[in-house]
């Protein structure tokens, strides 16, 4: 069986995605992944004519190429304008065009006023004059699809001449991205038995989120070569991403082709950072959640027999399987997270960390890994205190060039006592109001000595946060620590504990 060539362009069609503007540097790093370690069979670089900065991208290009065998792998966009880009492209050091040609006739007639046969002319001329220069000729017909929809009798006297032509493949676009699965299959069927002898590429684009569905029909209507964009970069709503087509193809097509899908991730994230686009996180293959498990139904399933595990194993992407934590998480979830970390619990502790988990699940939508032990600290270090004071609710206000307020209302012995208070910061307004309440109360209360946060590594905003607080009470020093997606609201958690932890050890406490 030969295999599918895949021509990756997010070089070319890739950047046209507004706002992403490659360096010579960076076309040329991703050029090389591509080629050397995804292993695609071709690149597309560039458009001709663009600008000096484009020549000295794809000089660049086609000099490492040339001196590492693959300079026939490496594709640039010219046009029919008689020898300007081949001769742009010649000087760039390239050996292939991709030459853009009108695929429908309402394209041919709205922006070249030209008959078909002043167009075929037109393109005769450039073939010839790429093979005086020694450069191979690739062929898209622009806004094919629109073509078999409203002028197939022109594409096939586009195709019967082409094929006859000195063209090594016939670009097949979707240029506008208009069709669905059904019409992609039976337009790429359509020339695939009325040329069998031709190769065809079909080139998607994702307007209505059909493009790897239009990619596997238009393989099984007999196209031998497809075109990609890492991480589905692309004009307007991108084109078929790289990591998705392969993924069809290896899977369900299982189709023959040359690409190593463990590099999949590092050439999209390469990418990502380049283009400044992020992928987002439930993106197919390369995106953050897609080998995360959340329910721990699921969990407990991989736990038992790989229930839940279907053919996309991470590890054939560098990736690795993950297990969320958060509300709907279950014993399964934290005991895999556990168990990377190192970390065993008895079954009461598990209970309590399974619980707390949750609690915070309903705050903050995943709690990471690195929050364990934050949270097994949190549960398991402080003492079960009987809450005889409790914090009824608070309300703290920040604004722009004016101290912070804070309003609270708390219940000591089922009795409820409110303050307000201003301060240098929403936690001093806050403390200050809960000071006026035990100081109108003739109770004593603590001195804060130290005020210690503490964040997991990674740098997210939603990051749980620990705050450890030492408190000197009648010269005596103890700690008490809360844990939150707030840093506030941790802080306010701790001073629950350490007044609770005084109320309830009188005999500690006495002077």
């Amino acid at each position: 069986m030969t295999n599918i060539e895949v021509m990756d362009t997010t070089l070319r069609d890739g950047e046209q995605t507004t706002g992403v503007s490659f360096s010579e540097a960076e076309k040329l790093a991703i050029a090389r992944l591509l080629l050397e370690e995804i292993k695609v069979d071709r690149i597309e670089v560039a458009s001709a004519r663009v600008s000096d900065g484009e020549f000295r991208s794809v000089k660049r290009i086609t000099d490492w190429a040339k001196k590492n065998n693959c300079i026939e792998r490496v594709e640039i966009l010219g046009f029919v304008d008689q020898t300007v880009s081949l001769d742009w492209i010649a000087e760039a050091g390239g050996k292939v065009i991709n030459l853009l040609t009108k695929g429908s006739l309402k394209h041919l007639q709205g922006q070249l006023r030209k008959t078909p046969e002043q167009h075929a002319a037109d393109i005769q001329f450039v073939i010839d004059e790429a093979e005086k220069r020694g450069i191979t000729v690739n062929v898209y017909l622009e806004d094919w699809s629109n073509g078999m929809l409203s002028s197939r009798e022109y594409v096939y006297f586009m195709v019967d001449f082409l094929s006859k032509a000195k063209v090594r493949r016939i670009m097949l676009p979707d240029t506008l991205g208009i069709l669905n699965p059904e019409q992609t299959y039976e337009f790429c069927k359509d020339m695939y038995d009325r040329y069998p002898g031709v190769h065809f590429d079909f080139h998607a684009h994702n307007d209505y989120d059909f493009s790897v569905a239009n990619v596997f029909m238009a393989l099984k209507a007999g196209m031998k070569g497809l075109h990609t964009t890492v991480n589905g970069l692309g004009e307007r709503a991108g084109n078929a991403p790289l990591a998705s087509v392969l993924g069809m193809m290896n899977d369900h097509l299982k189709l023959q082709n040359s690409l190593n899908e463990s590099k999949l991730t590092k050439v999209s994230k390469m990418v990502e950072s380049f283009s400044g686009v992020r992928i987002p996180a439930n993106k197919p293959l390369t995106g953050e959640y897609v080998f995360t498990q959340c329910s721990g139904v699921h969990a407990d399933g991989d736990n038992k027999d790989n229930l839940y595990f279907n053919e996309l194993m991470p590890e054939r992407f560098g990736r690795v399987r993950r297990y969320a934590l958060g509300k709907t998480s279950g014993k399964a979830n934290i005991k895999k997270n556990l168990e990377e970390l190192g970390i065993e619990l008895n079954a009461e502790d598990m209970k309590k960390v399974t619980q707390r988990v949750i609690d915070l699940g309903d705050k903050k939508e995943t709690v990471t890994t690195e929050d364990l032990p934050y949270i097994i600290s949190d549960v398991l270090k402080n003492k079960e205190t009987p809450e005889n004071i409790k914090l009824l609710n608070y309300s703290l206000s920040l604004v722009r060039k004016m101290k912070p307020v804070a309003s609270i209302r708390i219940q000591i012995h089922n009795k409820t006592y409110a303050e307000t208070s201003i301060g240098d910061g929403q936690y001093d307004a806050f403390m200050k109001a809960l000071w006026k309440i035990y100081e109108s109360l003739n109770l004593d209360h603590p001195v804060l000595t130290d005020y210690w946060v503490s964040i997991p590594p990674g740098g997210k905003t939603d990051a749980l946060v620990e705050t450890v607080i030492t408190w000197d009470f009648k010269g005596q020093e103890f700690k008490t620590r809360g844990l939150d997606a707030d840093q506030t609201e941790a802080a306010i958690k701790a001073t629950l504990k350490m007044l609770n932890i005084i109320e309830s050890d009188e005999v500690r406490f006495k002077g």
